[in-house]
């Protein structure tokens, strides 16, 4: 794919095992949710020497999560992102907090929000059409990028009913330049506001 298309590439890795081979090949090696405290797992990331970005856990406070960084940097890897995918309050959908992308900001690290797998209804197959909805991914990705979030986590296809993981929660790729343009004329509207504001208060 790198090759192919030219860009860079991130994909999981769920076992120290296979961090090795996957460093040859990625530029950044992504911890899954459900492994965000594993620290061996993180050290091992850690020591790649690649970009990491760590999923926030579901089941973790976004402001626990200065423990997961401190485990990469540990081994002097100062490239994190941390990724916002909503919390789980016992039932099956996800809610999202977006308080947590400036509280996980402010632990130093640019926040990465995934408006896909939070409108994931757990406990649903993802090809069923009850597993996801994806109607509310141009919502959740507009208010997160308003928020102040550093980019987006969105995964489509052009037929997402034929999708072989997550086919629920995709959005049609023939969606995605215009949501892409929506969230980018936000995102300049919100840094041409604080830069202005920064200015004001540098006069006073």
């Amino acid at each position: 794919m790198k090759a192919k298309v030219g860009i860079p590439v991130l994909s999981d890795v769920h076992r120290m095992e296979d961090v090795d081979q996957a460093k040859e090949v990625l530029d950044i090696i992504q911890v899954p949710a459900f492994l965000s405290q594993q620290t061996s797992l993180l050290l091992k990331v850690g020591e790649a020497g690649k970009a990491v970005n760590i999923k926030k856990g579901q089941f973790i406070a976004p402001e626990n999560m200065a423990g997961a960084i401190k485990k990469i940097q540990s081994t002097g890897n100062r490239r994190v992102l941390l990724t916002e995918r909503g919390t789980c309050f016992g039932y099956n959908r996800l809610v999202s907090d977006f308080c947590s992308i400036p509280i996980m900001q402010e632990i130093g690290c640019p926040v990465i929000f995934d408006a896909t797998h939070v409108i994931r209804n757990y406990g649903i197959p993802s090809e069923d059409p009850r597993g996801g909805s994806p109607q509310f991914v141009p919502h959740l990705s507009r208010a997160a990028v308003a928020v102040g979030c550093n980019g987006l986590f969105l995964e489509t296809h052009p037929n997402p009913r034929q999708a072989l993981c997550d086919a629920s929660s995709m959005i049609p790729l023939n969606e995605m330049e215009g949501l892409l343009r929506q969230t980018k004329a936000i995102h300049d509207m919100i840094r041409a506001w604080e830069s202005l504001n920064c200015r004001i208060r540098n006069a006073e």
